[in-house]
């Protein structure tokens, strides 16, 4: 029996349909190194030709979990974006080979993602958050040709910067006994010391990294502290959030001076309590090209949950309208 094209065109719809609903919104992307061949865990949620996010976790070593609370957020304003564990963190590969750990590597490991993923110029925005800041940053200096906007959340353009502030600034704000007993340990770099890391979590993240006791912080935070990749954040960043003190590819990273290279549309988010200094947030979206701010006057470094009402009404207005 010869099918009318009616027919044909019913058993179409519904074989398009089916494909859409077996599409796999997890994708595992390969990744090649110098080093050998790896691959790096993503996942697609929501649909937007024209507005896509990918996101770029702090760390490092950390993992994207942490990012959850955009589901409140993002997929009712149509915004389509991307989880993406870093090589190293939590569902991606994690080679044990120390020269990977470079800023240099983890910009290439973006450009094979941005390609995997099929983003370009008219679509693609990067949101790096913390040290995914400085890998946004990176990329943009290089690949921003590909990008459709830059967005920096809760970083500086600078280490040094950072960690002068905190130790100058921040620092300067604890209980003078409980800040000696900090700079007891760190007089001899006894950075790894439980008790050393016990007197920061106590005392400097709860003002400065996530404004929320630490007995109600959300679960989707615990768990990206709990699984972050530890020898890959101690090799670059150093022991904690208490300034960076790892490699000298991290520690000595200042792009002050090359920030007006960037002429995308660019949005820093900063906020008043972060571990770095909301002004120089401030400052960098003024030597870009086409910057804009945005500025969480209750909020830490973890700005998306201890002032999300600022962070996502400021964030997706910016989106919107680009």
């Amino acid at each position: 029996m010869k099918a009318t094209s009616t027919t044909l065109l019913i058993l179409l719809i519904f074989f398009t349909s089916c494909n859409e609903k077996n599409t796999d919104p997890i994708k595992m992307i390969p990744i090649s190194t110098e080093y050998g061949d790896f691959n790096v865990w993503t996942k697609r949620i929501g649909n937007n030709p024209s507005k896509k996010v990918l996101l770029l976790h702090g760390g490092p070593g950390a993992n994207h979990q942490y990012f959850k609370g955009f589901e409140s957020y993002f997929p009712g304003e149509e915004i389509e974006y991307y989880y993406y564990d870093q090589l190293g963190s939590t569902l991606s590969d994690n080679p044990q080979i120390d020269n990977l750990w470079t800023i240099d590597h983890y910009v290439e490991e973006v450009e094979q993602v941005r390609k995997a993923l099929g983003l370009n110029k008219d679509n693609f925005i990067l949101l790096g958050h913390s040290w995914g800041g400085i890998l946004g940053i990176e990329y943009a200096l290089k690949y921003q040709q590909n990008l459709k906007a830059l967005i920096v959340s809760n970083m500086v353009p600078s280490v040094p910067d950072y960690n002068d502030y905190a130790k100058n600034v921040l620092a300067l704000k604890l209980d003078p006994e409980i800040l000696k007993e900090i700079r007891s340990y760190e007089a001899v770099e006894d950075y790894t010391n439980e008790n050393y890391l016990k007197l920061i979590h106590d005392n400097y993240y709860p003002e400065h990294v996530l404004r929320i006791p630490a007995e109600d912080w959300p679960e989707d935070v615990s768990n990206a502290f709990a699984e972050i990749n530890f020898p890959i954040y101690l090799k670059m960043q150093g022991p904690s959030e208490f300034g960076i003190v790892g490699n000298a590819s991290l520690k000595d990273w200042d792009v002050t001076q090359e920030l007006n290279k960037i002429n995308v549309p660019f949005l820093s988010i900063g906020a008043e309590y972060d571990t770095m200094d909301p002004k120089q947030m401030e400052w960098m979206a003024n030597e870009v090209q086409n910057g804009s701010y945005l500025h969480c006057p209750n909020g830490s470094h973890m700005a998306m949950w201890d002032d999300s009402e600022n962070y996502f009404n400021g964030l997706i207005s910016y989106i919107k309208n680009l």
